[in-house]
C-alpha cells in the first residue's frame, strides 16, 4: 500500500510537472541543487581556466565553453531515478536532437544537442543509474563528433571528479578563510 502511495505521488507530480511551462536544464539544476546526497557544480567566468588544465583532450574540446552545470545524485531510489528521466526528457523534448539514447531497466544514458548548422551550441550529457545519476549541461561550440566520443568514453564523468578536486584546491584556506 506504502509503495502504491509513493508511485500514485509521483504519478501526479510528473503530470503537473509536465504541464508547467517549458523545462529547461536550469530549472531541473536550481531544483535539485539543495538536496541532500547531491553534489552540483557550476563554473562561473574566473573558473573556466581551471578546464584547459584538465587534460589536453578535455582542454581543447572546452575552449569556447560559455556554461557548464553539473549535478550528481547518489543511491537513488527507483522512483527519483524514474522522476529524473522524465525531467530530463521533459528538458530535451523541447529543440534539443538526441545524439544518443540507450533506455535500460539498469541506466538510461542521453546524449541531447542543440546545433547550429554543424557546430553544437547547447548539450546535455545524463548517465542515471541507481547508484549514481548525473546530469551535464555545456553551452558553446562543440564538435559533435568529439562531444559523442567523450560522452561515450565516459570522460564527462572523469571530469565532474576532476572539477570537484581543482576546485577543492582552488578554494584554499587564503582565498576562502571559513
Amino acid at each position: 500500500m506504502k509503495r502504491t502511495y509513493k508511485y500514485l505521488i509521483l504519478f501526479c507530480f510528473l503530470i503537473l510537472y509536465s504541464c508547467g511551462s517549458q523545462q529547461t536544464f536550469r530549472t531541473f539544476y536550481d531544483a535539485h541543487k539543495r538536496e541532500m546526497g547531491v553534489t552540483s557544480f557550476q563554473i562561473p567566468k574566473f573558473m573556466r581556466g581551471l578546464l584547459g588544465t584538465i587534460s589536453p583532450q578535455v582542454g581543447s574540446f572546452f575552449k569556447n565553453v560559455q556554461d557548464l552545470k553539473f549535478i550528481t545524485f547518489k543511491d537513488i531510489t527507483s522512483a527519483k531515478q524514474l522522476l529524473l528521466v522524465e525531467e530530463i526528457n521533459a528538458i530535451t523534448d523541447e529543440n534539443f536532437t538526441d545524439m544518443l539514447r540507450s533506455n535500460s531497466l539498469e541506466r538510461t544514458k542521453i546524449v541531447s544537442v542543440k546545433e547550429n548548422g554543424e557546430v553544437v551550441t547547447e548539450a546535455i550529457i545524463f548517465n542515471s543509474t541507481l547508484a549514481k545519476t548525473s546530469a551535464f549541461y555545456l553551452k558553446g561550440q562543440f564538435d559533435p563528433e568529439k562531444l559523442k566520443h567523450l560522452a561515450e568514453a565516459n570522460e564527462f564523468d572523469n571530469l565532474s571528479n576532476s572539477l570537484l578536486l581543482k576546485q577543492q584546491n582552488f578554494l584554499s584556506p587564503s582565498f576562502n578563510p571559513n
